[in-house]
C-alpha cells in the first residue's frame, strides 16, 4: 500500500469549508500560537462563529490574523485537510454590524449543538449588553488544501 497525495483545487477547498462545521482556529499573540476547536458556518468567503470572552477573543482583537483548519477522514487511510487564512472581525450589537450579527446567528443556529464549545445554547440572538456571547467572522484571505488516499 502506498499513499497518493494531491493538492485540492480552490473549488474543492471552498466546498469542504461549506460542508464542514467543526475545525481548529489558530491565533497568536507576541509570537505565541494558540489553537482551539470551534464550530463555524462558512458562506461567501466568511467563516462565522461565536465565543465567550476569553483568551482567543482577546488575542484576536489584538492580532486579527488567524487561520482555520478543517479535516475529514472519508475512509480508512485517506484524509482531506483545508487551511483558511484570514482576518478576525467581531460583530458587536450595534448599527454597523447588526445585520452581519443576525446573519451569523441564522447560519449557526441551523446546526445542532453548534453552541456546545462556546457555552450553553442561547434561545435567541443575544443582545451584546445582555449576554457575553461574541459573534465574529473570519474573512478569508487565502485557502489551500491537500488530500491523501491509499492506493495499491
Amino acid at each position: 500500500m502506498s499513499m497518493a497525495l494531491k493538492n485540492m483545487t480552490h473549488a474543492e477547498c471552498l466546498e469542504m469549508l461549506k460542508g464542514g462545521h467543526y475545525g481548529h482556529l489558530a491565533c497568536s499573540n507576541d509570537g505565541q500560537p494558540y489553537v482551539v476547536p470551534i464550530y463555524f458556518a462558512f458562506q461567501s468567503r466568511v467563516a462565522y462563529s461565536f465565543a465567550m470572552p476569553g483568551r482567543k477573543v482577546e488575542w484576536m482583537r489584538h492580532n486579527p490574523k488567524v487561520c482555520l483548519q478543517v479535516e475529514e477522514w472519508p475512509s480508512k487511510g485517506s484524509w482531506r485537510s483545508v487551511v483558511l487564512t484570514g482576518s478576525f472581525q467581531e460583530f458587536p450589537d450595534d448599527e454597523v454590524w447588526h445585520e452581519e450579527r443576525l446573519h451569523a446567528w441564522s447560519l449557526l443556529q441551523k446546526h445542532i449543538d453548534w453552541w456546545e464549545i462556546g457555552s450553553l445554547k442561547p434561545d435567541e440572538v443575544p443582545p451584546a449588553h445582555a449576554y457575553t456571547h461574541i459573534f465574529y467572522g473570519i474573512y478569508m484571505n487565502d485557502v489551500s488544501g491537500r488530500a491523501a488516499m491509499q492506493i495499491g
